[in-house]
């Protein structure tokens, strides 16, 4: 049960302190100098009650209340005796601080903090006081800064040489709203409020409701370095350039989805800088100007159609041009094909048919693999077939995150779909679009998905050559509006000619980067080798912008 404080700064009969004593309800007192207890105050009496020591040891001085620094938290005396701090200070060490609480000039109560158990209690009164701190800085100003706690308050203004005004929350995290509350006038009476909580998920959390119920534009959020807790352990190890950057770069609170953009200059000039990585084909790189991190590129075609092909090799072509690490999500094959079919294209030959692997050496093989297969480099999903949908992003994400993949190839969109739901396709689509969508804005990863098409309408489909447009995507319009680029393949393989049935027509339906659409190269298959390779004989392309759906 709290005891409530009827009289303050009183003066103390037994150490002579002349403002120390508070004085109880029951007439009883504390003085908070000397740190004794007073059954009966009258302002002259000196019978006090002092615990009896019964011990064989040699006498030890009782520890007293006083100003000290918080050599403990790093804090300096003139800082503890500006906020009015005193400490128990017992065989040399700092035991115990007492932090004051006003109401208007008076103190009505104090918190207590035992160093070596690190639990907190109360004396008197907190409720309807101000913040900590809140009585040094009553005009106003242009910074408020407000901290979690007591000390980290204390850091700060240390760090800030006493240059701005700095308070703390008087009962933490879970009660931010409740104190900014109660002190609402006094931190609205500041031109910016800068809220330096701690690094941790009821921090942050905190951070963010205390600033909804301040005036817009008002308050900054810091974001302390990760390798800190609180502003008290940047003080500690005297990581004073990084706070004060972290102070300067606090960023100012908007609700989510709300920017004021003339805010994000400094952001947009130096920005980092997207590095293109080419696409094999010059043909493809000329309509896309290659591809990029960060970005969502669907890779569609009908059955048949070389989707497998094309994705193989640009699988192989990151690999070797790239010192990035890959990722293979490929449902419908398991780890051996997909290494068949990466060596293929480094020894330039179907070495995936026995027949032509026996040709190797298994030294030759050997080296074919080192060549492609780098250590740490390359990562593949080696489940054959569908499992859960979760257990597949989760899959999903630990290659990008946990094996720090920056390339990530998932064949095919459908395959998840499938595993996803047997109901509705459309709306299945749209929840997988959105989810990889937002994995790559999440991470930056650069992501290759193959799409199939739904089946062309009327006489010639897509095995006859059909040209492909966005309404043909199988499913959903949302595969279309939330990648940055779909690249569709063509090829009539009943085509006469022989060279006609092997050749494909690639064709951008879509490009955010450029938007240059239109056909942009030709690929010829070597039934050789195995390998595509781009027709540089010249030919007449449309260039006109097809069906573009948003």
């Amino acid at each position: 049960m709290e005891t409530k404080f009827i009289k303050h700064k009183q003066p103390c009969p037994l150490c002579g302190s002349s403002d120390a004593v508070s004085v109880n309800e029951n007439g009883s007192a504390k003085c908070f100098s000397c740190n004794k207890f007073i059954p009966k105050y009258d302002g002259t009496n000196t019978h006090v009650v002092t615990p009896t020591i019964v011990s064989s040891q040699p006498k030890i001085e009782s520890p007293q209340l006083s100003f000290n620094a918080l050599t403990d938290r790093g804090i300096s005396r003139d800082t503890a005796v500006k906020y009015g701090v005193k400490s128990e200070v017992f065989a040399g060490k700092v035991t115990k601080h007492i932090y004051p609480y006003y109401k208007g000039t008076d103190i009505v109560g104090t918190k207590g903090r035992n160093v070596e158990k690190k639990n907190f209690y109360c004396n008197g009164t907190l409720e309807n006081t101000g913040l900590f701190g809140e009585q040094l800085f009553k005009h106003g100003g242009k910074y408020l800064t407000i901290t979690e706690g007591e000390c980290d308050a204390m850091a700060v203004y240390e760090m800030f040489k006493g240059n701005w005004s700095v308070v703390s929350l008087k009962r933490g995290a879970s009660a931010a709203v409740r104190d900014i509350r109660e002190s609402i006038e006094f931190v609205e009476s500041y031109d910016n409020v800068v809220l330096c909580f701690d690094s941790d998920k009821q921090g942050r959390e905190a951070a963010k409701k205390v600033a909804k119920i301040l005036r817009p534009n008002k308050t900054k959020i810091m974001t302390l370095p990760t390798e800190y807790k609180d502003a008290n352990d940047m003080l500690k190890a005297k990581a004073f350039k990084e706070f004060n950057k972290s102070f300067w770069e606090a960023k100012t609170y908007t609700p989510s989805g709300i920017l004021e953009l003339s805010s994000k200059k400094d952001d947009w000039l130096n920005r980092e800088v997207k590095e293109s990585v080419a696409y094999p084909w010059e043909g493809l790189n000329k309509k896309l100007f290659g591809m990029r991190k960060g970005e969502l590129v669907t890779l569609t075609g009908g059955t048949g159609l070389g989707k497998s092909s094309v994705t193989r090799e640009l699988e192989h072509w990151l690999i070797k041009n790239t010192e990035d690490n890959v990722g293979i999500i490929a449902l419908e094959e398991n780890w051996t094909r997909t290494t068949d079919g990466l060596l293929s294209i480094e020894a330039n030959d179907r070495i995936y048919l026995n027949e032509k692997r026996n040709k190797y050496s298994e030294e030759e093989l050997s080296n074919l693999f080192d060549k492609v297969i780098q250590t740490g480099r390359v990562f593949v999903h080696a489940h054959l077939g569908a499992t859960d949908i979760d257990e597949i992003f989760s899959k999903l994400r630990y290659i990008i995150v946990g094996c720090e993949c920056q390339w990530v190839v998932v064949d095919h969109l459908h395959m998840l779909v499938n595993v996803m739901t047997e109901g509705d396709e459309r709306r299945g689509i749209d929840s997988l679009m959105n989810r990889l969508r937002s994995l790559v804005e999440e991470t930056g990863v650069g992501m290759i998905l193959v799409s199939h098409l739904r089946r062309a309408t009327g006489d010639k489909g897509h095995e006859k050559g059909v040209e492909v447009s966005l309404s043909h995507l199988k499913g959903s319009q949302g595969i279309a509006q939330l990648s940055d680029c779909v690249i569709a393949l063509e090829r009539n393989q009943q085509a006469a000619n022989k060279k006609e049935a092997n050749t494909t027509k690639v064709r951008v339906l879509k490009s955010r980067y450029t938007g240059d659409t239109g056909l942009a190269c030709k690929l010829v298959y070597d039934s050789e080798t195995g390998r595509l390779f781009e027709d540089t004989e010249q030919e007449t392309f449309d260039n006109e912008v097809t069906e573009y759906e948003f």
